[in-house]
């Protein structure tokens, strides 16, 4: 039963990998050349919410390896990438999956990447994270969205019911 479970696992974190990498191959482009936001940011977010901070990272770390090896990543975007998904993963961990999670785990990793580029490329910190904004809004708004879709697709997968019913006065038994 261990061996079946462990597979499952891999299997996920494979998805979740791929699911990570073939969104960030979608940018929001950015005045400064190297400095776009990338689609997989709220996904990002989505992944971390609904499978956990276990599966998140790791999942993170196949498609940062996957980047490198397939050369559509260097170094430098691995590193801001790790350095969102470790804020995204303190965000969860102190906050858990709720809406403050959904809504600003998100710019909260941008935030924290920024400021830590500036560092390396030398740059004004303000205008690094000036330039993200746009992207930072995007994530706001559509990660939550993408939790439910995750969540939907993982309910259906493990054979629960898609989402918790909301009960009304209608749909409410007498």
């Amino acid at each position: 039963m261990h061996h079946a479970q462990t597979a499952r696992e891999l299997c996920r974190i494979a998805l979740l990998a791929v699911l990570i990498t073939v969104s960030a191959l979608f940018k929001l482009p950015s005045i400064l050349p190297g400095m776009e936001f990338v689609f997989s940011a709220p996904i990002a977010v989505a992944i971390c919410g609904v499978f956990g901070i276990k599966a998140y990272l790791l999942a993170g770390l196949v498609s940062s390896t996957v980047g490198l090896l397939l050369g559509t990543q260097g170094i430098f975007n691995v590193a801001i990438a790790m350095l969102f998904r470790v804020a995204v993963a303190v965000v969860f961990f102190l906050t858990g999956p709720n809406r403050f999670f959904y809504l600003f785990s998100g710019p909260i990793g941008t935030f924290v990447a920024r400021i830590c580029m500036s560092f390396f490329v030398g740059k004004a910190a303000w205008g690094l994270v000036a330039a993200a904004v746009p992207g930072m809004i995007f994530t706001l708004l559509t990660a939550g969205f993408c939790a439910k879709v995750l969540q939907i697709a993982r309910n259906a997968i493990e054979g629960r019911p898609p989402l918790p019913a909301v009960e009304t006065e209608t749909t409410r038994r007498r």
